[in-house]
């Protein structure tokens, strides 16, 4: 028994041993560093291991790594003798002297370039702006039409927007009086700036108030724009649920239209699968007349609208090719030396646009015939000089050139061709049978009111703080120049990314483009003809707008001709001494 009692004091369980070896392991570690401590106090040298001259020398120049390692290296090194790999010679030994010149010789990688947000400097900012130029007069003229006291209107969809400021932005955290507030501003369309409304007049009431819009059709588990969203799952509709969606859309459709020609509603958009085309009011845009911009386009839809007899133009296409439709008799050309393209049928009208007639094609064909060309031949040289036009016609389709533009009375036959075409609902792919999307700043039957989603942060730069406040969504033109004016009326700067659909870029193109066109008329004393009478249709535009449920310098900023009008923005820098600048 005392055999055994002893054996089981002398035992040891194995979580026991491990721990003891544990307990070992860290004295001798803390000993090991005392005894480096005491050394290197002693000594007053720098020690530099192994680990760190690689770096060093990887520094330098870059190794492969995915090369394969054939020499392994012993450990078996006196303490002043270190290893540096060399790309030539292998590994060499170097003393601690020598390692202190090697590591101060070395050259190394710069550090990477940080990006940094700082105060808006109007002279920095013209610098930035001018690097792409290469000649001084167009750097100068860049620099000037760079710089306003407004902010240019960008007609594209923006997807978000992120505002940056030193001091503090307008919280995205709402009580319950400033939701409700913004909430009943935005449906009644009430100024919540006027002291008089009785509502909550704070910054963030009215933020939140502009972070509304208004949509149709609207189904929660799926993304209705863009409408190529990866995320949208094939959703089986049978026959009912389709012709109920778009009686529903077609209802919705005919009344934001009317809402828009009594000048209601400045703006909206109809997004389709393969199109998107932005309405607009009279007196926007530096249009005088209710119009429609669609983009992209195919030779398959003006043939289409050439058919219906809707005329419109192309103001982006390289050419400048005008197309007018009465007959659907010509086509377009694009500058082309081929020949068979330069015949006595091409005729050119007062605006210096070549249109290709087909009267002379039966001289042409009896010609041929006199001199016995075969059938055969000439139905062969027809098809190719018919596919030569089409070609032409085709080259600038699905891009933004092919942006087509319908003013007047032709907008209300391009809305009845757009109720009533086939290829505007798809019977195919993942949104088949769901109708196109509608996208309004202002109420319309059948629609559903939505909100963008906006989050507060604090940002950290270059030891800088700055107030951010991120936008998510579907933001709508009216967004931008609303914020601006709000954050403009107490920060004296602040600046603002952006980022856009790719497919309604064209649309701040072509207006830009019509603004230009129409400035480039001048008078004997070389000022534009048409300033006065732009003038007065901005302000006959804005008064006529002025119960469209936008407030008053919103309506002014869509209504605005003449210089820096419209513009694509990416990035707005604010100033309250020099006003706006951007990129």
């Amino acid at each position: 028994m005392s055999r055994k009692g002893s054996a089981s004091l002398n035992w040891k369980h194995p979580d026991e041993l491990v721990k003891m070896h544990r307990v070992k392991q860290k004295e001798k570690q803390l000993a090991t560093r005392i005894i480096q401590r005491n050394t290197a106090s002693s000594k007053n040298e720098v020690a530099f291991d192994r680990e760190s001259l690689l770096e060093a020398k990887i520094a330098q120049k870059r190794k492969n790594p995915f090369s394969i390692k054939t020499v392994e290296i012993k450990r078996c090194r006196a303490d002043n003798i270190t290893l540096i790999e060399d790309s030539s010679i292998g590994f060499v030994e170097m003393t601690t002297g020598q390692i202190e010149e090697f590591v101060r010789e070395t050259p190394t990688r710069p550090a990477p370039a940080k990006l940094v947000l700082e105060p808006f400097d109007h002279k920095t900012f013209a610098v930035m702006l001018q690097r792409n130029s290469t000649e001084d007069d167009d750097e100068t003229a860049l620099i000037e039409q760079k710089f306003s006291t407004h902010l240019p209107m960008d007609w594209s969809i923006k997807t978000r927007i992120r505002l940056f400021c030193h001091s503090e932005l307008p919280t995205t955290t709402l009580k319950t009086s400033q939701f409700a507030s913004g909430l009943t501003s935005f449906v009644r369309c009430i100024d919540s700036q006027n002291e008089q409304c009785g509502l909550d007049i704070s910054p963030a009431t009215r933020f939140s108030q502009a972070t509304y819009y208004w949509q149709h059709p609207h189904i929660p588990w799926m993304t209705l724009f863009p409408r190529n969203c990866k995320t949208n799952n094939g959703l089986g509709l049978g026959q009912l649920e389709r012709n109920a969606l778009a009686e529903e859309w077609d209802y919705s459709f005919r009344g934001i239209f009317q809402l828009l020609r009594a000048r209601q509603c400045p703006y909206f958009f109809l997004c389709a699968n393969t199109f998107t085309v932005l309405f607009r009011a009279a007196g926007t845009g530096g249009c005088v007349e209710t119009h429609a911009m669609m983009v992209p386009s195919t030779r398959g839809i003006r043939c289409a609208l050439r058919q219906e007899g809707i005329e419109y133009i192309m103001p982006l296409k390289k050419d400048g090719a005008l197309n007018r439709s009465d007959d659907g008799n010509f086509t377009e050309e694009s500058n082309s030396t081929d020949p068979v393209l330069d015949a006595p049928n091409v005729n050119e009208v007062s605006d210096g646009t070549k249109l290709i007639f087909d009267d002379d094609e039966e001289d042409t064909d009896n010609f041929l015939e006199n001199l016995e060309v075969n059938d055969k031949i000439l139905r062969r040289m027809q098809t190719a000089h018919t596919r030569r036009l089409h070609a032409q016609e085709m080259s600038d389709d699905f891009s933004d050139n092919s942006l087509l533009l319908i003013e007047g009375v032709e907008c209300q036959g391009f809305f009845s061709f757009l109720l009533n075409a086939k290829s505007t609902i798809s019977s195919v792919g993942k949104l088949a049978g769901i109708p196109p999307t509608l996208l309004a700043p202002v109420a319309f039957p059948k629609a559903t009111m939505q909100h963008l989603a906006t989050r507060s942060s604090k940002v950290r730069m270059d030891g800088v703080d700055y107030n951010s406040i991120e936008v998510k969504g579907i933001v709508l033109p009216s967004f931008l120049p609303y914020a601006c004016n709000l954050l403009g009326e107490t920060k004296d700067t602040f600046s603002a990314t952006l980022a856009a659909n790719n497919n309604t870029l064209a649309f701040s193109k072509a207006t830009q483009s019509l603004l230009q066109q129409a400035g480039r008329f001048r008078d004997e004393q070389g000022q534009p003809k048409a300033t006065v009478e732009d003038a007065a249709g901005q302000v006959f535009g804005q008064e006529n707008l002025s119960d469209c449920g936008l407030l008053p310098y919103v309506v002014e900023s869509m209504c605005r001709t003449g210089k820096n009008a419209a513009a694509l923005l990416e990035r707005v820098c604010y100033d309250k001494e020099y006003g706006y600048a951007w990129s």
